[in-house]
């Protein structure tokens, strides 16, 4: 099969397009690129002005995607039981093995795991063979971890999986409520539009419902620290008392909505008081809220991964959704309720079928009709006739032995899923692993059989469906590398093998688009908003020139396409026409508190990193910002542990396994009593002891399927070492010299080398005794001991190789032997010279790196130079930028600025009393 031809350019320089791939903003990219021959480089990256989703603004991590996209760690070959193979060979044993496994234990343990990374396109065909050609809807995606409790309401109340807001309704509302979401961090593009939003209209008002209280609440106008897994409660609070106090219209409301009455009903025990009680908010800023939304023009609820990642996701999602019906708060500018998703193209997975228990173009399996159709427009062989595996049933059949064959694409559910033990487990019995991905190791590769190379995102073709229903291309800009194809290519490439070369003769992303277009249109009678017809037809050069636009979608008289806001005729797509209240009760986590697991654990993102680090762990600027994971808790329950920041604590859980999670402690008056937090980005790759889905029970939402990833019960107890240490070495010996230097370690990225922060329970002799060994035998090893500890530097050909430093202290005691990992690691590479030497020895560091953690990621502005500048007289976040330039680029510090000039503002200075 053909791969894409990148032809030479005449000009020396030329600006191509495409769109980010990370969060579900959808961010477009302009990335400029030197050209000379058919040789490709990249050269700068900015944000493209006239993208509708960031008109030119990027994060950190889009800012930074450059750095992220050298062939290193790369998969660039076939492989089989690891050893390189040809492609044909390759695909040849995945049909033959597909093929076995259905005609000897039929369709159903055949299964693909896939994700939110696949384009449109890819997604499609993976859809198409699964459900129509192997015949099993046994197709689940990593999105069923993020968003499809927002999915099965939106389904539930509306009829359709259709998101009824656009990003413009962040900037036109009045009140904004952000729940379940560290918007801050998780969507820094968004937050900013917001930020800029409430600047122009100071009568904006911004409620946060939130556990903690992060960098997003520097935004808000109110904070509600709510109990975990309370928000059915707070929402069916605010459905009430909207009842009692008369703000809604029954009778409108009862025009195109059914289920109101059931819906308060439901809610009827749910008083001020009693919400107050049980969702540990304070009573006043109930009301206050409460007071709020219902005297609000327009309002916007704004929800993520903590109303989703839930038991009862679905329910919460409900709940939000019957406010919005109930005061009529949607189908206009400014409101709706507004599920963000993660993952670049969770939409458009949605869009062709990706979960396991829909077919593509929003038709269902249940329905006979919609099944009929969809085998009828792709002639299909088979139809599945009833709903697939879901995410933790698929990985609890391959336990089972139940699923003996599975192709993952594009995730790391090893690291991603809850269960780790049962789910590492399962891919040790499944009879086939194939996995399809760009990184040569991760810890789900650890399992596979079949390991095929995928192209990245520089290198792919395709369509990409953002939070708003807007559709953009992402464009090839490189060639594959090396052996690295298409995941659509490798799929057709089986499929024809498995003798479906007619269904799957592509030669180009654009036709399969188009098929999937043609597919939303067939039969569909205005059925469903997601409708493609005034797309059908594109050439290959209009799909390369394609500009965003938002579904549902209607073609004017001109030729020109116009996009329709879903819902403003108050009409949906149900049997009767009418949105659908759900009556919703509080219901508690199914991981509960006990004795021996007193404490709530809480995870998400962190600001400068992406989901399991495959990308964003290349990039040493993305690390300086959070090194190493670490957990989060209040002081109270430090201190009653004896804890200081930066000790280690041992986590365990009902279904952890033997051997615990470990993270130094940080201190955060922030997070609830008797809970804590850890960010999820960590895996085995990146630390010996920072397993983190192994401490969540496989615990789901009973309708959507999707995992309790938002409370887990733990333990946490205090964990000693005899000593402790730094490591840093150079790039080009770190691979080959391995991540274990100790019981325990943590590794980061830095700009020339690789760090280590290690821990042993051997004494300092004789951990130095066994690293001494593993240290090249080519190297000079210089050593200094003094009465904490002992430094080595390792040197070859006078250049600084590598710096060691141990020592009996722990971290949480700043002992002499911690050093500025940025100055090391500045020294790495360097050549030796006396004072070089002595430096690093004795630990004379350079004022530079005295500067506390780094806030700036872009310009590398530490907290005491931020901290110098507020108390110099530095009083917003303007005059900041402009005296140290923090700020001034990708903008996703802004927040933690916001807070360092509140914290300073709000110092009180004594008053003098006078007679």
């Amino acid at each position: 099969m053909a791969t894409p031809t990148y032809q030479a350019n005449t000009s020396t320089e030329q600006l191509r397009q495409s769109t980010c791939p990370y969060c579900g903003v959808g961010c477009g990219v302009d990335i400029s690129c030197n050209v000379n021959g058919r040789v490709v480089s990249l050269d700068k990256i900015c944000g493209t002005p006239e993208h509708p989703a960031n008109h030119g603004r990027l994060c950190v991590k889009g800012t930074n995607l450059l750095e992220t996209n050298s062939l290193g760690g790369r998969l660039l070959h076939p492989t089989i039981a690891g050893e390189k193979v040809e492609w044909d060979t390759a695909t040849r044993l995945i049909a033959d093995k597909i093929t076995q496994t259905v005609a000897q234990y039929g369709a159903d343990a055949v299964a693909f795991y896939v994700s939110g990374q696949l384009l449109t396109e890819d997604y499609y065909i993976a859809n198409k063979l699964m459900k129509g050609f192997i015949g099993s809807a046994n197709i689940d995606t990593n999105s069923r971890l993020c968003m499809s409790s927002a999915v099965a309401a939106y389904k539930r109340a509306f009829g359709e999986d259709v998101v009824p807001c656009q990003y413009t309704d962040l900037e036109s509302t009045e009140l904004l409520v952000l729940t379940g979401s560290n918007t801050a961090w998780a969507h820094p593009v968004l937050f900013q539009r917001i930020q800029r939003a409430k600047l122009r209209n100071p009568n904006m008002k911004v409620v946060v419902l939130d556990p903690r209280k992060t960098e997003t609440c520097t935004l808000a106008d109110l904070h509600l620290p709510l109990k975990p897994g309370t928000d059915v409660a707070v929402f069916n609070g605010l459905l009430n008392f909207a009842h009692t106090n008369g703000s809604i219209d029954a009778n409108r409301v009862h025009a195109f909505a059914d289920g109101l009455d059931d819906a308060v009903a439901a809610a009827n025990d749910m008083d001020i008081d009693s919400v107050s009680q049980y969702s540990d908010v304070n009573a006043n800023d109930l009301h206050t809220f409460y007071r709020w939304f219902c005297d609000a023009e327009r309002v916007i609820t704004f929800y993520s991964m903590g109303i989703n990642q839930s038991a009862f996701g679905v329910d919460k999602a409900n709940a939000i959704i019957n406010c919005h019906l109930a005061l009529e708060q949607i189908g206009r500018e400014g409101a709706g309720p507004f599920s963000i998703t993660g993952q670049p193209n969770a939409m458009g997975g949605r869009e062709v079928g990706g979960l396991a228990n829909m077919l593509a173009a929003h038709r269902d399996i249940e329905n006979p009709k919609h099944r009929d159709i969809v085998k009828s427009f792709w002639n299909a062989p088979h139809i599945c006739e009833h709903q697939g595996l879901k995410a933790v049933d698929l990985f609890d059949a391959m336990a089972s032995g139940k699923v003996k064959f599975v192709w993952i694409m594009g995730t790391n559910p090893v690291v991603s899923m809850p269960h780790r033990e049962q789910v590492e487990n399962a891919l040790r019995r499944c009879e086939t692993v194939v996995v399809s991905d760009i990184v040569n190791k991760n810890d789900t590769l650890d399992f596979a059989h079949i390991a095929l190379p995928a192209t990245g995102w520089s290198e792919k073709d395709g369509m990409v469906t953002n939070s708003e229903r807007r559709m953009s291309r992402q464009r090839g800009i490189l060639p594959p590398p090396k052996e690295a194809r298409h995941d659509w290519q490798i799929m057709c490439d089986v499929a024809k093998k498995m003798g479906f070369e007619d269904a799957f003769d592509y030669s180009h992303p654009y036709q399969i688009f188009d098929e999937f277009a043609r597919l939303t249109a067939y039969e569909n009678d205005d059925e469903k908003l997601l409708n493609l017809a005034a797309l059908v037809g594109m050439t290959q050069q209009e799909y390369d020139n394609f500009s965003p636009v938002q579904w549902p979608l209607e073609r004017r008289s001109d030729g020109s396409v116009q996009t329709i806001r879903p819902f403003t005729s108050l009409t949906f797509p149900t049997d009767n026409g009418k949105a659908k209240c759900i009556a919703v009760t509080p219901q508690l986590p199914q991981q509960i508190t006990t004795a021996s697991f007193p404490f709530v654990l809480n995870s998400g993102r962190s600001r400068d990193h992406w989901h399991t680090m495959t990308r964003t762990g290349k990039a040493a600027k993305l690390h300086a910002h959070m090194p190493h994971a670490s957990v989060s808790m209040h002081p109270m329950d430090a201190q009653a542990l004896q804890l200081s920041s930066k000790a280690y604590v041992s986590l365990s859980s009902e279904v952890s396994g033997e051997t615990p999670c470990i993270f130094p402690v940080s201190i955060d008056e922030g997070i609830r009593r008797g809970e804590l937090f850890i960010p999820i980005h960590w895996s085995g790759v990146w630390g010996s002891h920072s397993k983190l889905a192994k401490l969540y029970a496989p615990a789901t939402d009973a309708i959507s399927g999707q995992p309790e990833l938002k409370h887990a019960a733990v333990n946490l107890v205090p964990t000693s070492f005899k000593s402790f240490g730094q490591v840093c070495i150079r790039e080009q010996d770190a691979q080959r010299l391995g991540d274990s230097w100790g019981d325990y370690w943590a590794k980061t990225q830095t700009a020339h080398g690789v760090s280590w922060s290690v821990a042993s329970h051997l004494d300092i002799s004789q951990w130095l005794s066994h690293l001494l060994t593993r240290l090249p035998k080519d190297w000079v090893i210089y050593q200094h001991k003094n009465t904490s500890g002992v430094c080595l530097v390792g040197v070859h050909n006078d250049t600084v190789c590598a710096f060691v430093s141990l020592g009996q202290v722990c971290p949480s005691q700043s002992p002499d032997w911690l050093l500025p990992m940025g100055w090391i690691d500045s020294l790495l590479n360097s050549a030796l010279t006396n004072d070089t030497l002595s430096n690093l020895l004795h630990g004379r560091v350079d004022d530079a790196f005295t500067k506390g953690a780094q806030v700036c990621s872009c310009f590398n502005v530490r907290e005491k130079t931020i901290s110098e500048a507020i108390e110099a007289g530095c009083q917003t976040v303007d005059e900041l930028g402009e005296r140290l330039k923090c700020g001034t680029n990708c903008g996703s510090c802004k927040p933690r600025l916001s807070e360092m000039l509140n914290a300073f503002a709000s110092l009180e200075i004594p008053s003098v009393e006078t007679a």
